[in-house]
């Protein structure tokens, strides 16, 4: 049998890359096996683990239960998509801050999962941020200080929110 590969256009950390994939195609596999951005873990590969959780169109999706086909021209941020000219987001600053990793096999998933809420909700409650990182598994038990990476991602954010209006008003 043979396979037909399609044009698949995927905009991905703000970079236009024009692929041809089989229908088949996994969004996980054409950001780890064909744009080399290997941030984004392969795990499970079942959407149980959330390891491969990356932002389309700022909405957390998992990677590994997408095709690639249908993301075709949607916006795709990945772990390395979240830092800007060399600089860590706050939210991987905070993972930093807060020794919110371990083996950092889930790590990248548990970032996107955060910065997405905190895009949605800037002063989350440690309800919002336990229900953002439910759908990611640490095997490590890194569960406290990932509440506490958001708590202080929440903090900078909002201090950030407060210097911004400030700045405007003047």
């Amino acid at each position: 049998m043979q396979r037909h590969a399609l044009p698949v256009t995927l905009w991905v950390n703000g970079v236009t890359h024009d692929l041809v994939l089989e229908p088949r195609h996994t969004l996980l596999d054409a950001l780890r096996g064909d744009l080399q951005l290997t941030g984004t873990k392969k795990v499970c590969d079942m959407g149980d683990c959330g390891a491969c959780t990356v932002l389309v169109e700022g909405r957390t999706m998992y990677a590994c239960l997408l095709l690639a086909v249908d993301c075709d021209g949607q916006q795709i941020t990945t772990i390395e998509g979240l830092s800007q000219d060399g600089q860590l987001a706050p939210m991987q600053q905070a993972f930093i801050q807060a020794d919110a990793f371990q083996c950092g096999f889930c790590t990248p998933g548990q970032v996107l999962s955060l910065h997405a809420l905190l895009q949605e909700t800037p002063t989350p409650t440690d309800a919002d941020i336990r229900r953002a990182v439910s759908g990611n598994l640490c095997r490590c038990g890194a569960y406290l200080n990932i509440l506490h990476a958001g708590r202080i991602a929440a903090e900078q954010y909002a201090k950030q929110q407060e210097n911004s209006h400030a700045n405007h008003a003047h």
